[in-house]
């Protein structure tokens, strides 16, 4: 945070508004120049302005000044900071457009957009063609420094998040496994003031955890359950949440085996719920969240071979429920029953899943936006408006209950799959049939999972879609109204 550009810095971004005033301050040129240029202000839009006896100045559109928001700004950050991809000292300067916004939410939004347009996985190429991003200067007026030093701070804390759990998701499966992601999470726990359990085959087995058992069944690598608790530090928490992830580090579809095409390509990214949810929550004691919260990331991959579970086979998920599989690649499913029944057993005030559920919500909403389900009023709002603020879209679908008949089995409790139709509404019946009437939340973030070419704040590749928002729906968490 500083009132100038410090004097090491490379470049400089200056916001400019489609409409209104053009910030001269620093030589830069005026709206008629701009225009010419084809620079607009419109969001995402910039200029360099290369400068012999200074730094490079690089205009960044963020729209109309009346629309000028949180995502705007978030936006606006993540294309100066792909504009200035060779530089590795950045400025932004915060005195003109956006102004008028609260100081703490425009240091949030920059520092999120640069930290994040700006990530990218190299665990496995020599040379990268990028700088490496060493400094971010915001520069504000002095009487909302301290305010937007805070934003700052935030965004640094949920950018790392993100940046954390993209890793994780991007890696391939071979180089992270079941066991792998245990130790990590046991370290991110030691680091971020988490209390980390981690579940081994045989106690899953004393657990009677059918669920995860059985889709593990055909795999060589062994399963992992991971808990995860966050404590705050208050004598009275404002709630007490549990979130559900599915972590299926690789997902071959077991028996039901997966065509060879680019989505199956992508199943290294089938646990990014377990990703989602494990980054979150490292946020929450920087952040002060008041929200006692536990995490469970179920984990394992699913293969095929000649001990995978069959179809027709019944599992008994933890509690006694059996389940009849009818299709092994409706796996995500089996393994959260499992964890669910887990958390309703510890009555919190809600229990919300994450996971990349069903090809239906792709083909419903796109990469664009999450589906989301819950069954109060009060806990989809929660949702929704955290969705909002982050920027992470989710729509609602609803419990259709008599779409419920569609899971009867002849010969079990349930079966793990519905008809062709309402994919999405089916498999959220499915674990609701696990909740033990906890009020419960489901998002299907197979959609936005991963995006194959940079968009705005959101890098080629794994997006970590879910991890801002569970990271706000937490800290902002009311138990939810009846």
């Amino acid at each position: 945070m500083a009132r100038e550009a410090p004097a090491d810095a490379t470049v400089i971004g200056v916001p400019v508004a489609s409409d209104g005033a053009v910030p001269r301050e620093r030589g830069e040129v005026d709206r008629a120049t701009l225009e010419a240029s084809g620079f607009a202000g419109k969001v995402g839009q910039t200029l360099l302005l290369p400068r012999v006896d200074g730094p490079t100045i690089i205009e960044i559109g963020v729209g109309p000044v009346a629309d000028l928001d949180e995502a705007a700004i978030r936006d606006a950050a993540a294309a100066f900071a792909r504009a200035a991809v060779k530089h590795e000292r950045l400025a932004i300067d915060l005195t003109g457009a956006g102004s008028e916004l609260d100081a703490r939410v425009v240091g949030r939004a920059v520092v999120e957009g640069v930290l994040l347009a700006r990530y990218r996985y190299r665990a496995f190429i020599d040379k990268a063609d990028e700088a490496h991003l060493t400094h971010l200067t915001l520069i504000t007026a002095r009487d909302h420094a301290r305010a937007a030093a805070a934003g700052a701070a935030y965004g640094e804390v949920t950018a790392r998040a993100v940046n954390t759990a993209r890793d994780l998701c991007n890696t391939p499966a071979t180089h992270l496994t079941a066991r792998r992601l245990g130790k990590l999470a046991r370290t991110l726990g030691e680091e971020t003031g988490l209390e980390v359990e981690v579940f081994d085959e045989k106690e899953l087995e004393a657990l009677g955890c059918g669920g995860l058992l059985g889709v593990n069944a055909g795999s060589a690598e062994p399963p992992r359950m991971i808990k995860l608790t966050y404590t705050p530090d208050t004598k009275r928490p404002r709630g007490r949440l549990h979130l559900v992830g599915k972590g299926i580090m690789y997902d071959s579809g077991g028996i039901s085996l997966k065509p060879s095409d680019a989505l199956h390509a992508a199943m290294k990214l089938d646990m990014s719920g377990a990703a989602a949810i494990l980054g979150a929550m490292t946020t929450l004691r920087e952040l002060g969240c008041r929200t006692e919260v536990t995490g469970w990331l179920m984990c394992t991959d699913n293969m095929p071979s000649g001990t995978a579970t069959r179809l027709g086979d019944v599992l008994t998920i933890h509690g006694g429920k059996t389940v009849e599989v009818i299709n092994a690649d409706a796996e995500g499913r089996l393994v959260m029953a499992d964890a669910l029944v887990l958390a309703s057993e510890a009555e919190p005030d809600a229990v919300v899943t994450v996971a990349t559920l069903t090809g239906a919500a792709l083909r419903t909403f796109g990469p664009a936006m999450a589906a989301m389900m819950a069954d109060r009023r009060d806990l989809a709002a929660q949702l929704q408006a955290a969705g909002d603020a982050t920027d992470e879209r989710v729509w609602e679908l609803p419990f259709i209950r008599r779409y419920r008949r569609s899971l009867d089995s002849a010969i079990a409790d349930i079966k793990n799959m519905g008809g062709e139709n309402a994919g999405t509404i089916t498999a959220g019946l499915f674990l609701q049939d696990f909740t033990g009437g906890v009020p419960f939340g489901h998002l299907d973030i197979c959609g936005p999972m991963m995006t194959d070419t940079d968009d705005a704040w959101r890098s080629v590749g794994a997006t970590a879609f879910a991890t801002r928002l569970l990271s706000r729906f937490a800290i902002d968490f009311r138990p939810p109204a009846a």
